[in-house]
């Protein structure tokens, strides 16, 4: 990590190196959840938006999508993705490093699937964040992969994330929230050179009472 503490710094050169080695399909999950939990479009906002994926995705079913990125080339690969797809006037990018000025306002859906923490912050608190950004009745999706952490895993290192009911605990959520999905599995991850390790993955949906 040659940009040591600069988040911005880092996750720059990442996506830089990356160019256009990225697709722009959406993940599994956020899908799934969303079809089922979500079907009615509304406001979202898509944490660490990287390649596009979810934001375009949501977009093309009829979301207001703020795709937040601390990453420039990250956010302008949004915005090239959602006019491919027809969508720019439904994604709305912007630059935040979620630390320091994590975006305003209340969304129907807020997606934290995959998101990269800032260095300068931890995760919890930014969940916390977004907690707060939902709106009544609105829905939270919380997704933590491998993705993240690939330098782990690749290491052949088995890589576990808190147990969902620790998620849980960390956000402080009163009794108005209520979790649609909460689970755990754990499944077996290959590297590039053929490395092997167990990750176990949390997804969990929760929902702010109406």
């Amino acid at each position: 990590m040659s940009t040591g503490s600069d988040s911005a710094a880092f996750w720059e050169n990442h996506y830089s190196r990356l160019d256009e080695q990225w697709g722009t399909r959406p993940n599994a999950v956020l899908e799934d959840l969303v079809t089922t939990l979500a079907p009615t479009p509304g406001t979202a906002l898509d944490l660490g938006c990287g390649h596009g994926g979810d934001a375009i995705w949501l977009a093309t079913r009829g979301w207001d999508v703020t795709a937040v990125d601390v990453s420039a080339t990250a956010l302008r690969r949004v915005a090239t993705g959602a006019r491919t797809s027809g969508v720019a006037e439904r994604v709305h990018p912007a630059r935040h490093d979620l630390a320091h000025d994590f975006p305003e306002g209340r969304f129907d859906l807020v997606n934290a699937s995959y998101f990269h923490t800032p260095l300068e912050i931890s995760r919890e608190k930014v969940l916390r964040r977004a907690a707060a950004a939902v709106a009544t009745g609105g829905l939270l999706i919380i997704v933590e992969h491998a993705s993240i952490a690939p330098w782990s895993w690749q290491a052949g290192e088995d890589v576990r994330f808190p147990r969902p009911d620790e998620v849980l605990a960390s956000l402080e959520l009163d009794d108005s929230w209520t979790a649609e999905r909460c689970h755990a599995p754990e499944r077996t991850a290959t590297g590039p050179q053929g490395q092997t390790a167990t990750v176990t993955e949390n997804v969990l949906a929760l929902r702010r009472a109406s």
